[in-house]
């Protein structure tokens, strides 16, 4: 996340230092784009918790828990650009409701089977 808050310095130091008004509009759309990006990773993180209760995971909205007999953990291999990747999905069903949440290597912090082996083992 770091990376991403100096590419943001960076960039909206040439936005301020641009030649013309074209040039820094242009980098002031990128500026933006790596600014969400930053504040993204930073406030959504750590995207997966995991205790005796059950799973919570953070999103845009806020933290969701998810007790442990409502959840569906699974590992999911998919191909995709010629090379095989891993992630997790959580399946929350609560009577009519029901999320699917997919979890990816970069939201993790961690290959998907690790975290999978360490969820299985942690269910009561």
């Amino acid at each position: 996340m770091a990376l991403l808050w100096v590419l943001t310095a960076v960039a909206l130091l040439l936005t301020v230092l641009g030649p013309d008004a074209a040039a820094r509009l242009f980098m002031g759309t990128g500026t933006a784009l790596v600014l969400a990006l930053a504040a993204y990773g930073t406030f959504v993180r750590p995207r997966l918790t995991a205790d005796d209760t059950g799973l919570t995971v953070r999103t845009l909205t806020g933290p969701r828990h998810l007790p442990w007999h409502e959840v569906h953990v699974k590992l999911v291999h998919t191909r995709r650009l010629g090379r095989e990747v891993a992630t997790l999905e959580l399946d929350w069903h609560r009577g009519e409701d029901e999320q699917l949440y997919v979890l990816t290597p970069t939201d993790l912090g961690a290959d998907p089977r690790e975290v999978a082996d360490v969820l299985h083992a942690l269910r009561p």
